[in-house]
């Protein structure tokens, strides 16, 4: 069975935003990313209240490929403590999830 998922990230900049896009879908471990933004967040970050305008990158993958998403992120972001979530996708459209298992790098056992 194919678990779906879809992966979230802000950035303080959009081309950072764009460079993680980039980078999870040319490694083939997103089907698709959108950037978002911008958008103002409120954070708890050192003992303080903060706030800063953010661009949100959305990632549609499949859960056996989430390590490899995480590190490339990781690799591209800016942040020291990126905000990284990944949630189930519960239900699609056929066509659009056959779409991304084609799209994803395939298991190593192949199925």
């Amino acid at each position: 069975m194919i678990r779906t998922i879809q992966v979230i990230t802000t950035a303080a900049t959009r081309t950072n935003a764009q460079a993680i896009a980039k980078a999870v879908v040319g490694k083939r471990l997103a089907a698709c990313a959108q950037v978002i933004g911008p958008i103002t967040s409120t954070y708890w970050w050192q003992g303080k209240i903060g706030t800063a305008d953010e661009w949100l990158c959305v990632m549609k993958g499949r859960q056996d490929l989430y390590d490899e998403l995480e590190q490339a992120i990781r690799q591209v972001h800016s942040y020291e403590v990126p905000e990284i979530l990944a949630v189930p996708v519960v239900q699609g459209s056929q066509d659009y999830l056959q779409w991304m298992d084609r799209e994803l790098a395939q298991p190593a056992d192949g199925g």
